[in-house]
């Protein structure tokens, strides 16, 4: 099955032009020498300017990630769910089940709606998701009952099942594979920003005692507006790929489309053939990737969903369990950037990933065994721990398999299917954190620790076989070959491919 992308036809003849000029300039499979002065002013412009590329995909994930984790800030409220503001209508475990279920269509709609956005382009795409997720959380504030909130989580899952997978192939799109990780940990760095923000923002609406409507009302209202004035802002904006950025010059759409190609994806505007994207699952490593995108999941959701009931253990009210989560997110939102930087810097993935997942699994070891009552700073310095190595683990893995998969339609399917099977496993910590075990939640914890040790493990184990892997190859075709050294133009068949090199 093959589709052609569908274009204006302004675009269309923009792309043509940038084609033609690479034609001329002779690009394949030969290195490409890129203008180190352009190369810069085009960086700087996806880079810093306000309604740009990666600042506006920023600020868009960031109303994603308010949407998709308000239900645990709204839970330290006492009159959480209750109509008039005395009796709760959540009971038992119906919390738990509420936020299983957003995980059930998040996965099973992730690759159908990641297909339909490389098909009609994730510049559409992304704000029509955004789009329909505001409107969700806008929905969650009329609710009346378990039944229709339950109702509006499950189209919300369906709404947010694409959005990242689609943000990280979009950014593929843009930037060189040794530039990727730390755009995109700038851009998950917005998970963290968004938990600590929305701690801030549920300080001053828990305190509202006016009006109709409960407080927790006030906050899905907020969210869900704000998501939707900016995909208006992102659907004028956001351009379709390099070759019709406005923002660039003639000469900067092509040395763009240049530098892609030698160093990112393939082949450029590749017409989607969903036989040949799904033959990255051929390879054991795809599902070594696979698995510890499980293993990393558990921690990461445990800690989006559950922070503030862990971070409540330690004995606050609401108003300071919510400001006493701001910290640790901000936290990880540093750990995330310095790690995506020295990752970029020293074009090593797997080290970090191991290093980012090893903060988590002492966090929750140390949470566990800790007596809160006489080692109350200690504890809430694990909840830092939790922080630090919830999102990074995320960015690294992502970045890593994305740069071993140069071909856009294999490496959108891998994305498809590795995103959504770590936020899986939000069904998983979602059904770990039980009342029965309120307030230690030992079983969670223990579960947490331990995924997150065999991820590391995997991780090493991994990156140790792909430098074996390179030996080898150097090996068998008698010249010692560094990734950098070889054109991802050349790489469409990925390992099979004698020239082929690990990212590591």
């Amino acid at each position: 099955m093959e589709v052609n992308n569908s274009v204006s036809s302004k675009d269309a003849a923009s792309i043509k032009e940038v084609k033609e000029r690479i034609e001329v300039a002779g690009v394949a499979p030969e290195p490409v020498t890129v203008d180190v002065n352009v190369e810069k002013s085009i960086c700087l412009k996806l880079d810093t300017c306000l309604f740009n590329i990666r600042p506006l995909l920023t600020l868009m994930y960031l109303c994603n990630a308010l949407d998709k984790g308000n239900v645990a800030n709204a839970k330290t409220d006492g009159r959480y769910y209750s109509r008039y503001g005395h009796r709760p209508w959540l009971r038992g475990n119906q919390y738990n089940v509420l936020l299983s279920v957003f995980f059930v269509p998040f996965v099973l709609s992730a690759f159908p709606v990641t297909v339909v956005g490389k098909i009609y382009e994730p510049s559409l795409v992304l704000p029509l998701l955004m789009l329909s997720f505001g409107a969700m959380t806008l929905l969650m504030a009329a609710t009346q009952n378990f039944a229709g909130m339950m109702t509006v989580r499950w189209f919300l899952g369906m709404a947010e099942s694409g959005f990242f997978p689609l943000v990280i192939y979009y950014l593929t799109t843009f930037y060189r594979r040794g530039e990727l990780a730390r755009r995109l940990g700038f851009f998950y760095a917005a998970f963290n920003v968004a938990s600590a923000f929305s701690g801030l923002l549920s300080f001053g609406v828990f305190q509202l005692h006016s009006g109709s409507l409960q407080a927790w009302r006030y906050l899905f209202l907020i969210e869900g507006a704000a998501a939707i004035l900016i995909s208006a802002v992102a659907y004028c904006i956001l351009p379709r790929s390099p070759a019709t950025a406005r923002f660039l010059s003639k000469e900067e759409r092509i040395q763009a489309t240049l530098r892609i190609q030698h160093d990112s994806s393939a082949i450029i505007d590749e017409k989607l053939s969903l036989r040949d994207a799904l033959r990255v699952f051929l390879h054991p490593v795809a599902w070594v990737w696979m698995s510890i995108e499980i293993f990393m999941g558990i921690p990461m959701q445990s800690v989006a969903l559950f922070l503030p009931q862990i971070v409540q253990r330690l004995g606050y009210g609401t108003v300071k369990t919510n400001l006493f989560t701001v910290a640790p997110n901000v936290a990880g939102a540093v750990a995330l950037i310095v790690l995506a930087y020295i990752s970029d810097y020293t074009r090593l993935r797997f080290a970090y990933l191991a290093l980012a997942l090893v903060f988590p699994f002492v966090g929750f070891i140390l949470y566990a065994t800790l007596d809160l009552n006489n080692q109350l700073n200690i504890a809430y310095f694990a909840t830092f721990l939790m922080c630090m190595g919830s999102s990074a683990p995320s960015v690294l893995l992502a970045t890593w398999y994305n740069n071993n998969t140069p071909g856009e339609g294999r490496c959108s399917a891998l994305t498809a299917v590795g995103i959504p099977l770590g936020n899986l496993m939000g069904v998983v910590t979602s059904n770990i954190f039980l009342p029965k075990d309120a307030p230690t939640y030992m079983p969670a914890l223990v579960t947490s620790a331990v995924s997150s040790g065999l991820g590391v493990l995997t991780a090493l184990l991994l990156g140790v076989w792909m430098h074996w892997d390179n030996w080898q190859r150097n090996i068998c075709s008698g010249e010692v070959l560094r990734v950098e050294d070889v054109s991802t133009e050349a790489l469409h068949e990925g390992p099979d491919n004698p020239s082929f090199r690990w990212f590591l």
